[in-house]
């Protein structure tokens, strides 16, 4: 069991190398984290063929991960957004399963279209975005890495090794091309939890700011997990 408060991870089953930044390494966190890797639920289940079936697996293991402690569960893929609605009423802790969640967020605070750089933009649906509160309201435009070899191979094809540098390179890229052709973006909000570790190039060469999964996690655990702030009389 883990060190209580910590935030737990429902993680896809895969094999590709979780490097620090991405949602499923405990280096990209400054707080305790609990992680549970959902057996079966591999990329082509949850990704290509978006299939329900997997929601009992992910109750279950949620509850599990609330059993031990966790004071809010994440996951590993923003395309669970389907299973949001469920999860969430399953446990008792705060549950937010995709960084796509951010979207309204970020666009009531920028007024502005948010870029949503996605692991396929062509499994994107119309439901999973609906269900992260994504409506017509929200101006958006998607971009995919999946033409990426780089970042396909190992993420989408659970492949066992990773080059960072290469998928940066594509991924700025495409960031890079969306702000282009859409001159009235104000962020990108990163629907892939395994992106993080981009953030920060794309966010230097865009000149944007960009929400991914650790930047939401950090601010549900501050939530639920509240500073202590010294007393008055302390600061003087």
């Amino acid at each position: 069991m883990a060190a209580h408060p910590a935030l737990g991870i429902l993680l896809l089953d895969t094999v590709f190398p979780r490097i620090p930044g991405d949602v499923g390494n405990i280096l990209s966190y400054g707080y305790p984290v609990v992680l549970k890797t959902v057996r079966g639920a591999t990329v082509q289940r949850v990704v290509y063929e978006a299939d329900a079936s997997l929601l009992d697996d992910f109750i279950r293991a949620a509850r599990e991960l609330e059993a031990q402690g966790a004071s809010a569960i994440t996951s590993s893929c923003g395309f669970l957004t389907v299973f949001q609605e469920a999860v969430a009423a399953a446990v008792s802790v705060p549950v937010f399963l995709s960084s796509l969640m951010q979207v309204p967020t970020v666009h009531a605070m920028t007024q502005k279209r948010v870029g949503i750089i996605t692991a396929h933009s062509e499994k994107l649906t119309e439901v999973a975005l609906s269900k992260a509160g994504i409506s017509g309201r929200v101006p958006f435009v998607v971009g995919g890495m999946q033409h990426s070899a780089a970042f396909s191979d190992p993420i989408l094809q659970n492949g066992s090794s990773l080059d960072k540098p290469a998928i940066e390179k594509d991924m700025v890229e495409l960031a890079m091309a969306m702000r282009e052709a859409h001159p009235d973006l104000g962020a990108f909000v990163f629907e892939c939890h395994n992106l993080a570790p981009y953030a920060r190039a794309v966010g230097t060469r865009t000149g944007l700011p960009v929400f991914d999964i650790i930047t939401y996690a950090d601010w549900v655990y501050r939530a639920v997990n509240q500073r202590t702030y010294p007393h008055p009389d302390e600061t003087r």
